[in-house]
């Protein structure tokens, strides 16, 4: 009944910029938290970034100062710029929100996954 949708993966040079999209859909209320996580081939999940409601984020030291997260929370939709990517950005990216299962904001938050897009840097 939820969906995160992503969109905006592919391949692009060192260098370049991407722009990926998450949007949040169904049985999902009060949306705390939105983010980005990634994984190369052979390594763990990572925090890339995550935004809070009131537009408060938390970045991985690897992508400060490159990356810019941010979010319309009447489109539950969370956005990820990447510029001058690297080679060392290169993973699948999933969208994460955090949120409750029912209007009326009742137990505890859901974290819900999307189903990953591939950014690829190479020349």
């Amino acid at each position: 009944q939820v969906q995160l949708v992503e969109s905006g993966g592919g391949l692009v040079q060192p260098g370049g910029s991407l722009r990926l999209s998450c949007a949040a859909s169904g049985s999902i209320f009060g949306i705390a938290t939105m983010g980005w996580y990634r994984q190369a081939p052979g390594k763990q999940r990572d925090l890339v970034a995550e935004i809070t409601r009131d537009g408060m984020s938390n970045y991985a030291d690897s992508v400060k100062g490159r990356f810019t997260l941010s979010r319309d929370n009447a489109k539950n939709t969370v956005y990820l710029q990447m510029n001058s990517l690297k080679p060392e950005d290169t993973a699948v990216y999933y969208c994460n929100a955090e949120g409750y299962g029912n209007r009326w904001h009742v137990g505890g938050l859901n974290h819900y996954w999307g189903q990953g897009t591939q950014v690829t840097v190479s020349s």
